[in-house]
């Protein structure tokens, strides 16, 4: 059984950074896509980025991009998101997400807040 353990959220002022990571416990890590989403306040969960597999391919979100690195290290079992230069409206709670055919696995969440 797949699980997803993130950590690195908390307070942080803008203008500042986070690195988020998620730890993959179970079989085949490098077989599966992973993703960074984020539910806000009121909000839905939105996806914030994903890399393939190899970790050669990844995709952010327009509200992102230039500011947030997702990156993987398959010997490590483990999926980071780099968090630069975050505004307020990054505050969320941040899901890590496993995917592979049809399997689909999430983690807790780890809050992630942005305040002066």
């Amino acid at each position: 059984q797949v699980q997803l353990v993130e950590s690195g959220g908390g307070l942080v002022q803008p203008g500042g950074s986070l690195k988020l990571s998620c730890k993959f416990s179970g079989p085949a890590f490098g077989a599966y896509a992973m993703s960074w989403y984020r539910q806000g306040p009121g909000g839905e969960r939105e996806l914030v980025a994903s890399i393939e597999a190899a970790g050669r391919t990844t995709k952010y979100a327009d509200f992102v991009k230039g500011r947030f690195t997702i990156s993987r290290q398959n010997y490590k079992d483990t999926l980071y998101l780099q968090m630069n230069n975050l505004l307020p409206e990054d505050t969320a709670v941040y899901y890590c997400n496993a995917h592979w055919i049809s399997r689909d696995y999430w983690g807790r969440g780890t809050q992630v807040t942005v305040s002066s």
